[in-house]
């Protein structure tokens, strides 16, 4: 099966019907398959400044992603914030946090820490 724009349709390891709310309100945000697709925990999360008005900044990573995997387009998806706090709650504690913020797990595990600094887009 094939979407509007010719690329084939992902399947999510949610269904639209599992999504709760969790994070409302917090605006959209831009993460790759590997979590919502492939359903990875988030292992690196920042915040940039916003592309737009509905833009959060937030960046979700599950840290597998080569750079050749985050070069093709179709590998990431703009989502509202909520969906990626369904696939992985423990971002929630973070979504306050100010633009410039980075967090990642340790080896892709455990608990966020605060990481040095956004990765170079």
């Amino acid at each position: 099966m094939f979407n509007i724009f010719g690329r084939k349709k992902k399947k999510f390891r949610l269904a639209s019907y599992e999504i709760r709310p969790l994070a409302p309100g917090k605006g959209g945000c831009i993460a790759t398959d590997m979590i919502t697709v492939d359903g990875l925990k988030v292992a690196l999360m920042y915040r940039e400044q916003p592309d737009n008005d509905v833009d959060s900044g937030w960046r979700f990573l599950s840290g597998r992603e080569s750079q050749s995997y985050l070069d093709e387009p179709s590998h990431s998806e703009v989502y509202d914030v909520n969906t990626i706090a369904n696939y992985d709650p423990d971002v929630i504690p973070f979504l306050d946090a100010p633009i410039g913020s980075a967090f990642e797990r340790t080896g892709g595990a455990g608990d966020f820490v605060e990481a040095e600094s956004p990765p170079n887009e």
